[in-house]
């Protein structure tokens, strides 16, 4: 009996929920604060207790031949920040039998919702998960409603991001990460318009960590399954205790205050 993706996704959520953190920035644009030393950064996220890292196909291969860790996700979009009006339209640069012979556990892509592109994406995508079926690999669908051509949708509280998340699960996607939709109400409508674990992304400009923390809780008592957050991590002087932080809530079901009293 082979393994199914399900049972890959124990180690990376356990419990069903999980810190993760995606180092594929650099590839988009660069320089960024907290990649120049990646390793740095990822040896501070393994120390603090993240579940999963996701990395382009190349950081990947020279991780794994630097370490033993085993919870490394290859993302296999692309694009920078140099493309012009086809600067958020992502292309396939990987697969996942190439995944797992460069050692990562699961996949990742991203679609931009309303973007110009947006069915390219959707096709690779699919095209993606039909791939990793084969493979027993599990996928991670990032999805950002944030396109031009974005449609508002009458009474939906979460401006696109409900949708976000059912075009990942509704591809074959088995977890999601989206936006934060502002508010527990809207988001309780994200978790609950799929059966597949939704992970929050950290790119709320403009607050504290404190804030991020607090979003963190309402999220996880909606039926969020926890971050896939990056900047708000490796872009920090203290990335093991925030780690820590999110730990407490998300595993340990501290609330915000107790996780920032943690961190000192």
């Amino acid at each position: 009996m082979t393994t199914s993706p399900s049972d890959a996704l124990s180690s990376l959520l356990p419990g069903g929920k999980g810190v993760w953190v995606p180092m594929d920035h650099g590839l988009t644009s660069f320089p960024v604060r907290g990649l120049r030393n990646i390793e740095e950064a990822i040896d501070d996220c393994i120390e603090g207790g993240v579940d999963a890292i996701v990395l382009q196909k190349g950081v990947l291969s020279h991780q794994i031949n630097r370490l033993s860790w085993p919870n490394f996700i290859m993302h296999v979009s692309a694009s920078t920040i140099h493309a012009g009006i086809n600067s958020d339209t992502k292309v396939p640069v990987g697969n996942p039998g190439e995944a797992q012979e460069r050692g990562a556990v699961a996949i990742s892509c991203q679609i931009n919702l309303g973007s110009n592109n947006e069915g390219e994406m959707i096709r690779d995508a699919g095209l993606l998960t039909s791939a990793a079926l084969a493979h027993d690999m599990p996928v991670l669908g990032m999805i950002y409603p944030r396109g031009p051509g974005l449609i508002p949708i009458e009474g939906d509280k979460t401006n696109g991001v409900a949708h976000a998340a059912r075009l990942a699960w509704e591809i074959g996607c088995h977890v999601a990460k989206v936006p934060w939709t502002g508010s527990a109400d809207s988001f309780h409508d994200v978790c609950s318009s799929v059966p597949i674990p939704v992970l929050i992304a950290g790119g709320q400009p403009n607050i504290s960590f404190a804030q991020t923390l607090e979003i963190v809780e309402s999220a996880i008592s909606v039926g969020g399954a926890g971050v896939c957050m990056g900047r708000q991590i490796f872009g920090s002087h203290d990335r093991i205790n925030r780690i820590r932080a999110l730990r407490a809530i998300i595993h340990e079901g501290k609330t915000s205050n107790e996780a920032i009293q943690m961190m000192g």
